[in-house]
């Protein structure tokens, strides 16, 4: 447990890349196969389970140190982490608590494997008082370095500032895989364990059993358009980007599955899917997306429709007639249960449209439209790029994709072979009306707002909540300026003076009855502060109703 300690420490007080990789990469080749484990799992944030609430150990806290609830509240609204405000109180306690021995003999220098199987799930089953009591002996145990990481294990909520990729560029190099093994071998969850630990970084072999799990998913960069004009635009293939969530679609001898880039499994949110996998040969892997598309429709549904489905265990029969899913399968990864990812983008199309072929001479007609093989549209020069690019939102595409004819299929953003050309989004200027802290680092700051459009009464009706956009120097100012203009608080939310203007962007418009304006908004983020423009110009529900009627 105080190497783990040690590894968080040191890749959470260092924001340079390298000296994060050679932390985890020394903490990986030294841990026992049980410890590195469960370090993997916490890093990659696979085991997030809350043991005990954060509301729990606030009370815990209060109880053994005597402490009124306002000045824990006090506390929490400058730290903004339950945990943390806690560990701090608690180190600050002085005799508030005699410390006592730790319960069931595991000490606090005992293996993070320990602590994990058996410490702290033993703390989470007690119940009352008899666990308060053994909290605080927890607590008391710990010096103030370990307590953080303790409450931050048992409230659920450990994050770290390290990336997937990093993680496994370090236990790759540890390990001395290839990242992308790797990468593969962890797609489809990781469940901690000795004996996965060892599977996992085994000597690669060919034949490495790939079992139900999907490719890493190879992702596009945002384009600028500049960076192509030297080369040939025949030297690329450019599809329809779709609104849909990225999946891959899998049948191999095992069964067939469907795969979200978030790596889970939404098998049962999607039945159709599953039944066009199994109409599929034994080691097909396709990459695609998905999405709600009637069969003879020119054009798919909002991504509102999709959302209907997402979530649900077990859909039913009048929800799929009403949000039918498609799968857009635009990449063949796998065939006969050969891997393909190393073949031009162009052999790989040729592969696929090969297998299209004869799928659809094959299957019935209601199975037919489950699976869409977007078209390729063709590119003669750059400067027909833009004019395509408009057309998306006719097409209720969110823009182009451009892909490299000689581009393999790689590992995550590998800049230079895949683009994604997205349409401007749509814009509104509307007025600042709420503020709320934000957490972390800035829970400190007033940085979650709500913006409002102004009505057919002359009245501002909150339109749409944006957290990103501002960049530090701004939130400061803006924070500055919500204290000094506040009107009401209602708990952590504070009214404003309705006098700031800021440009939203957002990709989209939606009506909701949920919604008090009647308009759900798709993405949106603050483009920019209006500083020039008063707030009885910024924009109304009926230019928001204008963008929506206007969209296809």
């Amino acid at each position: 447990m105080r190497a783990f300690q040690a590894l968080f420490e040191a890749v959470d007080g260092t924001t340079r890349t390298g000296a994060k990789l050679e932390a985890l990469e020394a903490y990986f080749r030294a841990a026992a196969a049980e410890d590195a484990a469960w370090a993997l799992a916490l890093l990659l944030g696979k085991r997030r389970r809350r043991l005990i609430t954060g509301r729990r150990l606030r009370e815990i806290c209060l109880e053994g140190t005597g402490l009124p609830e306002w000045l824990f509240e006090a506390c929490h609204s400058q730290v903004g982490d339950s945990a943390e405000t806690v560990s701090l109180l608690w180190a600050q306690r002085g005799e508030a608590s005699p410390a006592t021995s730790p319960p069931n003999g595991v000490a606090v220098d005992a293996p993070l494997h320990r602590w994990m199987e058996q410490r702290l799930p033993q703390l989470a089953a007690l119940q009352g008082e008899e666990q308060a009591q053994a909290v605080r002996a927890c607590w008391a145990s710990c010096p103030p370095e370990l307590l953080l990481l303790v409450n931050k294990l048992l409230s659920g909520g450990f994050r770290v500032g390290v990336s997937t990729g990093l993680v496994t560029r370090a236990v790759a190099r540890s390990a001395a895989l290839e990242e992308a093994v790797l990468a593969h071998r962890l797609m489809g969850g990781f469940a901690p364990s000795a004996e996965a630990w060892n599977t996992l970084v085994a000597a690669d072999a060919n034949g490495d059993s790939v079992a139900a799990r999907p490719y890493p998913f190879f992702l596009a960069s945002p384009l600028d358009p500049q960076l192509l004009l030297d080369q040939p635009p025949q030297a690329w293939q450019v599809e329809w980007k779709w609104d849909g969530i990225r999946g891959q679609l899998i049948h191999r001898s095992h069964g067939c599955s469907l795969w979200s880039r978030g790596e889970d499994l939404i098998n049962d949110a999607f039945p159709e899917l599953i039944a066009l996998a199994q109409s599929l040969p034994v080691g097909t892997v396709l990459d695609g997306e998905v999405i709600v598309w009637e069969p003879n429709a020119a054009a798919p549904e909002p991504f509102a429709s999709l959302q209907r489905r997402l979530g649900r265990k077990a859909p039913s029969a009048a929800l799929q007639r009403q949000c039918p899913a498609c799968f857009i399968g635009y990449d063949l990864l796998e065939s006969g249960g050969n891997d393909l990812r190393q073949l031009p983008l162009a052999q790989r199309r040729q592969h696929l449209e090969q297998l299209h072929g004869r799928w659809m001479a094959q299957v019935e007609p209601p199975l037919r439209g489950r699976w869409r093989l977007p078209a390729v549209e063709p590119l003669h020069s750059w400067e027909a790029l833009e004019p395509l690019r408009q057309n998306a939102r006719a097409r209720r595409a969110e823009g182009l994709m451009l892909k490299a004819i000689d581009s393999p299929y790689l590992v995550g953003r590998k800049r230079g072979h895949w683009w994604k050309h997205k349409l401007e989004p749509l814009r509104l200027d509307a007025v600042l009306l709420y503020a709320q802290a934000g957490s972390g680092r800035r829970a400190n700051l007033y940085t979650d707002y709500s913006f409002g459009l102004w009505n057919g009464e002359g009245q501002l009706v909150t339109f749409a909540k944006a957290y990103s956009g501002l960049d530090d120097g701004e939130i400061r100012e803006l924070d500055r300026w919500i204290r000094s203009h506040t009107t009401e608080r209602f708990g952590p939310v504070r009214a404003v003076e309705p006098l700031q203007v800021f440009e939203l962007a957002f990709e989209g418009l939606q009506r909701s009855s949920r919604h008090k304006c009647g308009i759900a908004v798709r993405f949106p983020r603050i483009s920019r502060w209006r500083r020039d423009k008063p707030a009885a110009e910024a924009d109304s529900l009926a230019s928001a109703l204008a963008l929506l009627e206007a969209s296809p």
